[in-house]
């Protein structure tokens, strides 16, 4: 099905701070923010088994439980399987996501793109969210940043396993879409030269944001397009540094993009825009694009978060980040 027409607005929440990321986040906090994101009129909830060992299904589970579940569209992910047995949260091999969920449940996780794994991450998904279905299920992390050299052996085993798998739980009505959730372009690339099993959509991170598009605006985006494959835009603020944070790919920004978020802001004070309002509205302007999903811990930020999404943003504003070559020449850009 296509996730355009699954989605009930082109604003969803991302779950991945509710699993501990960065910090420790009271039980509280985490509940208040999924709270507000509804009373904003937000419906699509991402998550995975990833965000801190199941905690973020859990805590997102604990809310969502309590409405109807017809009311809201949910997607988490597989490639890894939560086992009840415990081991050091800050000892794991996370590639380039190193420390990132260390105040994470301490539940061993298991790197697994098997069919039965991927039914077996389902199921006890499904528990930890507490519902009985999910619309949207993802691929994780099959991709460079999390492997390395061997990335392209961990893609094969899911191309055999999970895609095959999800592909088949769609034909039956089981899950409504299926595609693979990556902070990489290359291993979606490869998925659309495929002849089969063919994704519905992708969640890209970090991929198509004010900082980071020229590669998937090259390739990636218009192939997609080509092929009615729909791109929901994750981490469209780049891990915070777009909305006032300090990291970039989930770790301390460098100084040169600390340097480029600088420029961007001035101009944006310039024209009297939110940075915010540029960062979601930019990554929502592709024609390929139906969504961005944020993540937040604190209720403030998803009014912020609902208020960028309709702020008015002058022409001139973007006709100046072309100017000063902060955005690619041919980049789509929200039309007033």
């Amino acid at each position: 099905m296509s996730v355009r027409h699954l989605l009930p607005s082109p604003l969803g929440f991302g779950t991945a701070p509710l699993g501990n990321m960065f910090r420790a986040i009271p039980d509280n906090e985490a509940a208040t923010t999924v709270e507000a994101a509804w009373n904003h009129g937000i419906r699509y909830f991402d998550t995975a088994p990833f965000y801190g060992a199941g905690l973020s299904e859990i805590r997102l589970g604990d809310v969502l439980s309590q409405h109807h579940r017809d009311e809201y569209v949910l997607s988490t992910k597989v490639g890894r399987v939560v086992l009840d047995e415990v081991e050091d949260p800050t000892a794991r091999q996370l590639g380039e996501k190193g420390g990132l969920f260390e105040h994470g449940r301490p539940n061993r996780m298991v790197n697994d793109y098997s069919a039965d794994a991927t039914l077996r991450s389902i199921e006890d998904s499904l528990k930890r969210l507490r519902t009985d279905r999910l619309d949207i299920v993802w691929v994780h992390d099959v991709a460079q940043d999390f492997y390395g050299d061997e990335w392209l052996g961990v893609y094969e085993s899911a191309r055999t396993g999970a895609f095959r798998v999800l592909d088949g739980l769609r034909e039956e009505g089981v899950i409504q879409a299926w595609g693979l959730g990556v902070n990489r372009v290359e291993p979606l690339e490869l998925t659309l030269d495929l002849d089969e099993p063919k994704p519905d959509a992708f969640l890209l991170a970090g991929r198509y944001t004010l900082l980071d598009h020229d590669r998937a605006l090259q390739r990636l985006l218009p192939a997609a397009a080509a092929q009615n494959v729909d791109i929901v835009v994750g981490g469209p603020y780049s891990s915070g540094i777009l909305a006032g944070g300090q990291h970039f790919e989930y770790q301390k920004a460098p100084a040169e993009i600390v340097a480029k978020v600088e420029l961007i802001k001035e101009l944006a004070q310039r024209y009297g825009v939110g940075i915010k309002a540029a960062a979601l509205q930019f990554s929502l302007a592709h024609p390929a694009t139906v969504a961005a999903i944020p993540g937040a811990t604190r209720p403030s930020r998803i009014a912020e978060d609902a208020a960028a999404l309709t702020e008015s943003v002058p022409a001139a504003f973007w006709a100046a980040l072309r100017e000063e070559k902060l955005i690619a020449p041919d980049a789509p850009v929200p039309t007033v």
